[in-house]
Order: C-alpha cells, then structure tokens, then sequence
C-alpha cells in the first residue's frame, strides 16, 4: 500500500492547487480528487450517505494504488472518515472559515490531530514543506 496524503479542507480553501503542485515535485505518485471520482459514478450526491459513500472510495482507490504515493484530495467533513481512510500525513488546509455549501459548513469537523495545518495560500511553499517532510520520513 502506498503512502497516503490526505489534503482536506473545506470547499475553495486549495486543496486541489496544493495537491497539483504536490505533484510536480514528486515521482511514482497517484493522485484522486474528489470531483474526478464523484464524476466517473451515477450514485452520488451530498447526503450523509453520499459523503460516507465517497469517503470509501477514496479509501478504496488509495488501498488498491500501486504507485509509492497516494494524494487524496477531498473536503473528508467527518473525524469518522479520516479514521476510514487513515492517512499516513494529513494535511488540513484551513483558509476558510465557511463554504459557499451551508451543509457542509454545518457537518464540517475541525481535525484535532494532523501533520500539517496550513492557514495561507501559498502551495509552492507548502508543497516543498511536505515534499521534504516525506523525503525525511523515508530516510528513517
């Protein structure tokens, strides 16, 4: 099973531009991202069934990846399914507050426990944070 990386955080808050940028730095790297994956099913939808649906997909293709990584890229609103998924670096990107989904605002729970917390939008510098993060981690 390859290493997972979780990038969560509320809609809009750049998860996908860090994940994108995430990617140029590294090699044998595959990468799923929320709306790509809602997209290739007829089944989903919003509900709280329709999360936990997604939630386990995502863990699903993460589990079945070949490659050394695995960039998972999704809100993941609930503790219940980051536990689901149990990444090996959870990066929670905090620059929003809100959405513009009031349901997702009001299910969203904070993580208390995370590798990085990022609260600014800059992801040519956060991709280098948590490419070196990982290079050291391999090191050990």
């Amino acid at each position: 099973m390859p290493v997972v990386i979780l990038i969560m955080g509320l809609p809009g808050s750049g998860k996908t531009t860090l994940s994108i940028e995430l990617m140029k730095l590294m090699d044998d790297t595959e990468w799923f991202n929320a709306d790509q994956v809602r997209a290739a099913y007829n089944d989903w939808d919003f509900s709280f069934d329709g999360r936990v649906r997604q939630a386990r997909r995502m863990h699903d293709y993460a589990k079945s990846s070949k490659a050394k990584y695995c960039i998972l890229d999704f809100v993941c609103p609930l503790k219940e399914m980051r536990e689901m998924i149990n990444p090996d670096v959870l990066v929670w990107i905090d620059t929003d507050n809100q959405s513009t989904y009031s349901d997702t605002n009001q299910i969203f729970m904070k993580p208390l426990e995370f590798t990085f917390r990022i609260t600014e939008r800059n992801a040519p510098k956060w991709s280098k944070k948590i490419f070196n993060y990982l290079l050291k981690k391999e090191k050990k």
